[in-house]
């Protein structure tokens, strides 16, 4: 579809009469790197297998973002298997979710500092209540978040949104009523707090599970701190935060349905890979014919629609929406999991073998640098495939054998000049150039129009409905 329909979407999106916003150089970027993923006439790796000497080409792929569902697929498991293995240490972990009236919608979409707003408004909140369920917690104890940024739904339609998993909070923009609530955050919050001790180590504090009316003074007090900040960031007017503060439901939801148990890993990166997921599902699109696609949606909408039909610039147009910009995060830590926190060794190897202690500060930088060397190490691609889909995808095609432990991979050259790939890719039989991207198109000519019905008639004009005298002067 990208192939044969995206210069067509440039050229009209340059068009000034077209009505729409012009495309932007990253999601053009993205587009063009994507038809380019996979592709062996862009270049490829050559690798041999060290059983029985066969080389085989590996093509290189795009590493996007947004766009390439392969590479989607990898980022996510990537993130998920990162977060499991090196950072959320084994302890429960409670799913928050939340929701805010659709008024404040707008400015969650457009105003980045008003997400992040409500965000730590709602962390602050959460850890001011973990305080007061647990006795024994100083005041120094914190809590661990890793915020996953969204700007999409489940309906190929852009909204902002946190998944954020405290160790999961996400902030998401579902459409409502005025007075019907707007879910902006799912939270998965570790059941407790990490608190320093006086004696170096850091311990972990359980907390009990919240109450309805605990649930409803949570809910109360992130409303009035977040209708707050509006009035007071002149986002919204006061008068209109004094109103929506004494609407009898209050536009404000929070729940926390969900506990995953410290011993679930497995549960917690599918929570993780949830989070981390791409904007859209490969698998939900169908083309009914070349001009109409279909989206099935995951659940139904407000109408009873379950699925999506498109055309082929229309989604392509939806797709565009969805691209985040460049350097921005897709996740962030807070808490004792921040990047400068003192805890973080002490949080991230809680409930590991070797829990770790707090020391002197040189041997706080000593543990600190190993965590970063080790924390720094990347998971092969054919080994985050294989944990994700649960099959090994680099085998061998001479004699079957897997080839995607690091021990067993031997890359001996990466071809990327233009003579040496096509050469390469003639002796072996595979297409030397890449395929043809699609011209732009201009409208259908008249010949190719269809043919008038029966009963039209081209000459007559149509009557006035409304009677008209041209003899007077107006």
């Amino acid at each position: 579809i990208i192939q044969q329909h995206l210069e067509t979407y440039l050229r009209l999106a340059r068009e000034d009469d077209w009505g729409g916003e012009r495309v932007p150089a990253y999601v053009e970027r993205e587009f063009r790197h994507y038809l380019e993923c996979g592709i062996l006439a862009y270049g490829f790796a050559r690798a041999r297998c060290p059983d029985c000497g066969h080389d085989f080409l590996v093509a290189f792929s795009c590493k996007g973002r947004s766009v390439c569902p392969s590479c989607n697929a990898r980022r996510m498991a990537e993130t998920a298997a990162h977060l499991v293995d090196h950072v959320i240490p084994p302890l429960p972990v409670r799913q928050w979710v939340l929701s805010v009236p659709k008024r404040l919608r707008w400015y969650l979409e457009r105003e980045p500092h008003a997400v992040s707003a409500v965000l730590h408004i709602l962390l602050r909140v959460i850890e001011a209540h973990l305080r007061a369920t647990i006795p024994a917690a100083s005041p120094r104890a914190r809590l661990g978040a890793v915020s996953f940024v969204h700007r999409f739904g489940s309906a190929l339609n852009r909204h902002v949104h946190f998944d954020e998993t405290v160790l999961v909070l996400a902030l998401r923009a579902p459409a409502g009523a005025q007075i019907r609530s707007r879910r902006i955050g799912h939270c998965g919050i570790i059941d407790g707090l990490f608190d320093p001790g006086e004696d170096g180590q850091v311990r972990f504090l359980q907390a009990p599970a919240p109450t309805t009316d605990e649930m409803a003074a949570i809910t109360e007090q992130v409303r009035r701190r977040v209708l707050r900040w509006f009035a007071r960031s002149a986002l919204l007017e006061p008068a209109e935060a004094r109103d929506m503060l004494s609407w009898a439901h209050g536009g404000f939801s929070l729940d926390a349905p969900v506990r995953i148990a410290g011993a679930d890993r497995a549960g917690l990166e599918r929570l993780l890979r949830y989070c981390a997921r791409p904007p859209f599902a490969l698998e939900r699109l169908a083309q009914i014919n070349p001009h109409q696609l279909v989206y099935h949606l995951p659940k139904p909408r407000r109408d009873g629609r379950t699925t999506l039909v498109l055309s082929p610039l229309e989604l392509i147009d939806a797709l565009a929406a969805l691209i985040s910009p460049p350097r921005r995060h897709r996740h962030r830590y807070h808490g004792v999991l921040a990047p400068n926190s003192p805890l973080r060794a002490a949080a991230t190897g809680y409930g590991r073998e070797e829990p770790p202690v707090l020391g002197t500060s040189e041997d706080r930088v000593s543990d600190r640098r190993e965590a970063e060397n080790r924390l720094s190490s990347t998971l092969l691609w054919a080994m985050l495939l294989a944990r994700l889909f649960e099959a090994l995808p680099l085998v061998c095609p001479n004699c079957g054998a897997n080839t995607c432990l690091p021990e067993e991979v031997r890359i001996i050259a990466f071809i990327t000049e233009a003579a040496p790939v096509e050469q390469i890719l003639l002796a072996l039989g595979e297409p030397p150039r890449p395929p043809p991207i699609s011209p732009a198109r201009g409208p259908p000519a008249w010949d190719e129009a269809p043919e008038p019905a029966s009963d039209w008639d081209l000459v007559a004009q149509p009557e006035l409905k409304l009677e008209f005298d041209q003899r007077i002067t107006w």
